[in-house]
């Protein structure tokens, strides 16, 4: 008798696919049920319970975003890596908030008819319907000129290639400009799965429950009180980061520090540098990323010095600064499109 390795072994999407096949396939074949009976369009929502180890370290071991891209139809036999990651990216759009005195979500997803977004936001949040589409539109980029943008590069010789063959590629920037400037200086000298990982412990550990919120929305962000308030012990942070990130959190709760770029970005950039553990990447790049600020630029980011179009060698900090100021007043453009050439290796 011949058993082929197959029989033996069964192979899925990770990280543990002991905890992400059977969830997905029965989510997958859940919805498959819903639709045959004719069901799918009469619900508003799914809510779904995990047991066991599914529960308990499912999380970490990639079973609620098995869930929900099950809960889209996919198998895990013939979904593929990149659906994966691109799907986990557009679930990862959705983000509980507070605004005011109301707490809820809000959910932005890719229209399927036509080059839109759609925009979901909890019944909490329908009064503030206005000043909700305003940020999602700064957050995705919406009111950019690709063309200006495209021709202020094209006499460039790094950046016109690069830009003529990703036209239209947009500046994203956070909901909340103080969350990302906590991932700012938790993401210093760590891998973006270390920060990532860092961040969610501080989720856990401080944030404040969502009530009747979709799966991965279920807790807010935490406050500036908060995180200044906690000793960020056995969080995986440095002590010093940690320090760092509680002044950070303390200048905001006290109103020392007010997280705008209403006086320019520079100024903004000078005021955080003015707390110990600040440094100019991170002031540049919580302007770039936590404001969608046009002209802010990390010259100091390793993936903009060792990017592919750079050759073997690279560039120093200072001549990529020098380089840089040929791209004002766009330079966070031009670090989006160096971005993406480090990431696709050349």
């Amino acid at each position: 008798m011949t058993v082929s390795i197959f029989d033996l072994f069964s192979i899925g999407v990770g990280p543990s696919s002991s905890h992400t096949v059977g969830p997905m396939r029965a989510a997958a074949d859940f919805v498959a049920d819903l639709v045959g009976e004719g069901l799918l369009s009469r619900l508003d929502r799914i809510a779904v319970d995990l047991y066991g180890s599914l529960s308990s370290t499912g999380r970490g071991h990639g079973t609620f975003d098995a869930v929900l891209i099950g809960l889209e139809g996919h198998q895990p036999d013939k979904v593929l890596p990149a659906t994966m990651d691109s799907r986990k990216e557009a679930l990862a759009a959705g983000h509980p908030l507070r605004l005011g005195d109301a707490r809820g979500w809000l959910s932005v997803s890719a229209a399927d008819d036509r080059p839109a977004l759609e925009l979901t936001l909890s019944d909490s949040l329908r009064h503030a319907s206005q000043p909700l589409v305003a940020r999602v539109r700064k957050m995705f980029d919406l009111d950019a000129d690709p063309q200006a943008i495209a021709a202020h590069f094209a006499g460039d010789p790094a950046l016109g290639p690069l830009v003529s063959a990703q036209p239209g590629l947009r500046l994203p920037a956070a909901y909340d400009p103080f969350e990302q400037a906590v991932r700012a200086v938790v993401g210093q000298q760590v891998t973006v799965k270390a920060a990532v990982t860092i961040t969610r412990r501080l989720v856990e550990r401080l944030g404040e429950p969502l009530a009747q919120a979709p799966i991965g929305l279920e807790v807010l962000f935490p406050t500036a009180r908060a995180i200044a308030d906690d000793p960020l012990e056995n969080i995986g942070m440095p002590a010093k980061r940690a320090q760092a990130l509680r002044r950070l959190a303390g200048a905001v709760a006290e109103g020392a520090l007010h997280l705008h770029v209403e006086d320019g970005a520079d100024t903004l950039v000078r005021r955080l540098c003015e707390l110990p553990g600040i440094g100019p990447w991170t002031a540049e790049y919580i302007a770039l990323r936590g404001f969608g600020v046009a002209d802010a630029f990390p010259s100091a980011d390793l993936g903009l010095l060792k990017a592919p179009l750079w050759g073997a060698d690279g560039l120093t900090a200072k001549a990529l600064a020098e380089r840089a100021e040929a791209w004002r007043p766009w330079r966070a453009y031009a670090a989006i499109h160096i971005w993406d050439n480090y990431a696709r290796g050349g």
